[in-house]
């Protein structure tokens, strides 16, 4: 039996999956879980780099004592996120989280610098203010010292292959995220470099998913009890749930659901015209170089900051929860000394009241705030009505996230010419019922749910197809559909 071990890490837990090939199915077992905490250093939010190798360390361990022991490791994560080393390869500066505030105002300034149309018609790439070149716009403002010491960029899962081999390798799809790599030629975009002021130095060149990084360390090796070769899946989690999609034809929307929302299609070519533009959609690069033609939305990011609230935790270390406690005076119900499960949450919202308002969930104000539940009851007044239990909280919530999905299928609808007649949701959020069913209601469309793992399955199968298993990704998505 050939083990393989995903290694899936979001932007608030992780989980280590063994999958194998039994009978033509896919099998999986997770075996290792972990919370992906944040950190406050040097006055911005970041991730901390040192406590996610030690759970990957533990996870590679966990699967050995199961009997389980993998002859190939992949790693995925979100985008956009990176870190820089020096010539030796230590760290210069933090991981710097995307939720961070230090881009505020950075759209504008690179604006001033490339126009926005200019930038989408490169890279094909949606605006959003924590994309990677906005990101390293702010630090060349804030310290361009570190720019100076770095040799190279990292993308989080390629600084986290190189502590498990001790080699440095810039993977595609991660970097497709950055708004630096032109769609068409698929590598780093030196004029855009060029004009951005950043050294060109920092910037090697990227390798496709598929291809094999190293084997472990000894270090790694004396600590996890064996070697495995490590290979690059789409190591953008997007790109590795797309490729799990188990669609029926090409008439289906991919919602992979989870932290994010992201939705969209797979194209064979980029889309960067003004249609596309003034939606905001990307064009992220995949496997194979399949485009993933979408656009990054608002999730469950919002339910799981509210749970958060609700239950008294910090989502950051350092953040105090005043605003989070003014604001729970005016929700009737909240009961402190009590601890809410999602499937709480979700029973209160099923019976609740509509609150008749809808909330424009990708505003600002949503993606970081000091309390979730002051920024949803102050918007949702300002609109009409503020909820006044926690399942009219939830519950508008929800209803406003499946308008939300609605509203972008009509756009994909529109900007590719194509009738659309069925809506694919992966990941995590491909559990939540009562959200699915509300999409299926607000799209109009017949709504499939699954896999939930999907990232860990798109990031199995290249690993799968690189040993042998599969032929090609047709094969493998024919035995996920099984």
């Amino acid at each position: 039996m050939k083990y393989h071990l995903a290694i899936d890490i979001g932007a608030s837990s992780g989980r280590h999956i063994i999958g194998y090939v039994e009978n033509g199915e896919i099998k999986l077992e997770e075996v290792y879980r972990f919370d992906n905490t944040q950190i406050i250093s040097n006055g911005h939010e970041c991730w901390d780099l040192d406590s996610l190798s030690k759970h990957i360390i533990a996870g590679l361990k966990a699967a050995a004592d199961k009997g389980m022991v993998p002859e190939t490791v992949g790693i995925d994560t979100w985008g956009v996120d990176y870190v820089l080393v020096d010539e030796n390869g230590n760290r210069v500066g933090d991981a710097v989280a995307y939720r961070d505030k230090r881009t505020d105002g950075m759209p504008e300034y690179v604006e001033s610098l490339i126009p926005f149309k200019d930038l989408y018609a490169i890279t094909g790439i949606q605006k959003a203010f924590y994309n990677t070149i906005y990101q390293l716009a702010a630090l060349k403002k804030e310290d361009p010292g570190q720019l100076e010491k770095a040799d190279r960029i990292l993308f989080i899962p390629d600084y986290l292959n190189y502590v498990l081999t001790g080699r440095m390798v810039n993977e595609y799809t991660d970097a497709s995220t950055s708004s630096l790599v032109n769609a068409r030629t698929k590598t780093w975009d030196k004029t855009l470099i060029e004009r951005l002021g950043l050294p060109e130095k920092i910037f090697h060149p990227l390798t496709m998913p598929g291809s094999e990084v190293g084997g472990f360390t000894p270090e790694v090796r004396e600590a996890v009890g064996y070697d495995a070769k490590v290979v690059l899946p789409a190591c953008h989690d997007t790109g590795s749930a797309y490729l799990a999609v188990p669609a029926r034809d090409d008439k289906a929307i991919y919602l992979s659901s989870g932290t994010w929302s992201i939705i969209g299609v797979e194209n064979p070519q980029p889309i960067t015209g003004k249609e596309s533009l003034n939606a905001n959609f990307s064009n992220e690069g995949g496997a194979w170089y399949r485009f993933r033609f979408l656009k990054n939305i608002m999730g469950l990011w919002m339910i799981q900051s509210i749970r958060r609230e609700l239950n008294g935790v910090k989502y950051v270390e350092g953040k105090n929860n005043d605003e989070t406690r003014e604001a729970l005076k005016s929700i009737k119900d909240y009961d402190s000394s009590r601890k809410y499960s999602f499937a709480d949450l979700e029973m209160a919202a099923r019976a609740a009241d509509d609150v008749g308002v809808v909330l424009d969930v990708n505003k600002h104000r949503f993606l970081n705030p000091s309390s979730m539940i002051a920024e949803v009851t102050d918007e949702a007044a300002k609109l009409g009505r503020a909820p006044a239990s926690v399942g009219e909280l939830i519950q508008l919530v929800y209803r406003s996230l499946a308008e939300n999905y609605a509203s972008e299928a009509r756009n994909l609808s529109d900007i590719t010419g194509k009738t659309y007649t069925s809506l694919n949701i992966v990941g995590g959020g491909s559990q939540d019922r009562y959200l699915n069913a509300l999409t299926a209601e607000a799209t109009g469309l017949e709504v499939f749910a699954g896999p939930t793992e999907g990232t860990a399955i798109g990031n199995l199968i290249v690993q799968m197809i690189f040993s042998g298993e599969f032929t090609d990704l047709n094969e493998a998505r024919k035995a996920i559909r099984k």
